[in-house]
């Protein structure tokens, strides 16, 4: 429902008790909803809250307000009541002119400038490896909110914090130094990251058969995994990079050059982009100086050894440490660090972190922290937690066999929209050229909204077959509806300066699909608020399913009327922006034809 009949009945109700009961009901204790399919109405407005002034019942209480509204508020069509719940009817004049007024105007669904600046930091790759199937919903999660919050009025800046530096990047390297021979993306053939992913993993098998070793020889496991030469070796390297010693950063450079070679065509494929990239090597020393703040403030304090920490326990948390005793940082160390340089840097209102749900202390702690030294942007910092991503077993390959490389997925996920699409015979007509960028379109819809469908919070199954279905809960579903409209607009030359003339009677059809694209702006604004592209999402499936009811119930092209003709044909083209604009939204593309 539109957000003007909302504020109007909201109004007119309290006005409504105010003038009956002679009581004033706060407007926030008025509760909205839409109509339950299987009773007639549209709004219905839940009254038991005003029971307490009326001192009659549910029913009594219901009828009168309704009886009062309909005299009030001439939208209103009729009305019925449900024990404690009064279902308005909204009149067809209302409908007609929330399309003509609202709907077809060019700014339906745009909110202004809100002169409010906002950080979302998403992906945070790791430069030992590829991207896998959590990045990809890191990565969509964190695109998809940066575009509803731009659309929503926000400026936006996105942003990436690079993992480049530290023991894991020198076991990479360690590896490709002892086994590689000289190897390169363009003599392998792999992709950047792919290469230095496989030294990472041969680092792996080469460290736990040294530990096997040792254990061998008399060593603990513990004391093992020390005395294994590749862990030395890998340590003794880290330190030299942190000395800038010239070989060893002259081949950090080059391997880290190879994986953002490789990210890069990631990032492409799967549609997202960034503005503001951070690294780690620029940013791990940063923070020391805000440790040395916190302790002339006296939020942190010094142990024996000379770390320092923080105690959090009157928070319900624990003690944490924030610098070791020999001076060198830990994570929270570089993260309070870089939280600070991204503040100076934009001056943001908020900042958003997209990061998964393993994390959720660590931010608890970090916010905390910074709001303890006094950082009054502290308040605008938020995590958006989300789920791990799990697979049916044996559904798809993985490189290494624990995880599932993005880049392998989202080939898989256009194979198998090749399959699907040629098994439909929904490639008629098509160039080879046209086929392959449709496959692509239907792998990558089918793969982002099954990923985005589901609330952030929530851990997920990723079932690539049930994604890629042309019915039900999919991306494919909405693309294909899409497809359908645009044929509908085709076939009948339309154009949005066709004359526009009323009706004399909606069918329940028309008032349907009108009443759910009125909801656009309050859904994008829910999805805004909350951080959840899953709004939108699960509001693009909904629309598409009451388009399809209303093409399969009313005829368009066949339409006896050419007015009526022309108001299906009008009431089409939104229905194609708006799934058009939501899917955008997702990062997702819908085809003109399939």
């Amino acid at each position: 429902m539109a957000q003007s009949i909302q504020n109007t009945l909201i109004a007119q109700t309290v006005k409504a008790v105010q003038e009956l009961y002679q009581a004033e009901l706060p407007p926030d204790q008025v509760s909205l909803q839409e109509t339950r399919k299987e009773f007639d109405g549209h709004i219905t407005i839940v009254v038991f809250p005003v029971t307490r002034f009326s001192k009659r019942s549910p029913e009594q209480t219901a009828k009168a307000i309704g009886e009062w509204l309909q005299q009030k508020v001439g939208q209103i069509a009729g009305f019925n009541v449900i024990k404690g719940f009064l279902n308005i009817s909204l009149s067809d004049n209302y409908w007609i002119s929330l399309l003509n007024e609202e709907l077809l105007a060019p700014s339906f669904g745009q909110f202004p400038a809100n002169g409010k600046k906002l950080m979302v930091e998403y992906s945070s790759p790791n430069t030992n490896k590829p991207l896998h199937l959590g990045h990809i919903r890191n990565n969509l999660l964190g695109y998809s909110v940066a575009e509803i919050l731009k659309t929503y009025g926000y400026q936006v800046i996105k942003a990436n914090l690079v993992n480049d530096r530290g023991i894991h990047i020198c076991k990479s390297m360690l590896a490709w130094q002892i086994f590689g021979n000289g190897e390169t993306p363009a003599s392998s053939g792999l992709k950047g990251d792919h290469l230095v992913g496989k030294y990472y993993v041969i680092f792996d098998k080469e460290y736990k058969k040294q530990i096997t070793e040792l254990i061998s020889q008399g060593l603990s496991e513990q004391d093992a995994k020390k005395e294994a030469p590749f862990i030395k070796q890998a340590q003794a390297m880290l330190q030299k990079w942190e000395a800038a010693d010239p070989e060893v950063i002259a081949l950090w450079e080059e391997m880290n050059s190879w994986v953002y070679a490789g990210f890069d065509k990631t990032y492409k494929q799967l549609g997202v982009d960034f503005d503001k990239f951070y690294y780690e090597s620029n940013t791990y020393l940063l923070g020391k100086d805000i440790i040395q703040e916190g302790l002339e403030k006296g939020v942190f304090f010094k142990k024996e050894d000379n770390s320092v920490w923080i105690d959090l326990t009157d928070e319900g948390l624990d003690e944490k440490l924030v610098l070791r005793g020999d001076g060198t940082s830990v994570y929270i160390t570089q993260d309070l660090g870089t939280a600070q340089l991204k503040h100076d840097d934009f001056k943001m209102d908020e900042s958003i972190y997209v990061v998964g749900n393993e994390q959720d202390y660590h931010f608890k702690v970090l916010f905390l922290i910074l709001k303890k030294l006094g950082k009054q942007w502290a308040d605008g910092l938020s995590h958006l937690s989300y789920g791990m991503v799990d697979l049916p077993s044996g559904k798809m390959k993985s490189r290494e066999g624990t995880v599932v490389d993005a880049d392998d997925l989202m080939n898989e996920m256009m194979e198998t929209a090749k399959t699907r699409t040629e098994d439909l015979g929904k490639t008629e007509g098509l160039t080879e050229e046209e086929k392959a960028i449709l496959y692509r379109t239907i792998g990558m819809g089918a793969l982002k909204y099954f990923l985005l469908k589901v609330d952030p919070k929530k851990r997920l199954l990723f079932d690539p077959i049930e994604s890629v279905d042309f019915q039900g809960n999919t991306g494919p579903f909405i693309q294909y509806t899409h497809a359908r409209i645009k044929s509908i607009l085709r076939k009948a030359d339309y154009n949005k300066d066709l004359p526009l003339s009323n009706p004399d009677k909606l069918s329940v059809y028309e008032q349907e699909l009108i009443q759910v694209l009125g909801n656009y702006p309050m859904v994008l604004e829910a999805a805004a608020n909350e951080f959840s592209p899953a709004q939108l999402a699960n509001y693009a499936y909904e629309l598409a399913k009451v388009y399809n009811k209303f093409y399969h119930e009313e005829s368009i092209l066949k339409a006896e009327d050419i007015l009526i003709k022309n108001f299906r044909l009008h009431l089409s083209a939104v229905a194609s922006r708006i799934i058009s604009e939501s899917m955008r939204l997702l990062g997702i593309t819908v085809p003109e034809r399939m």
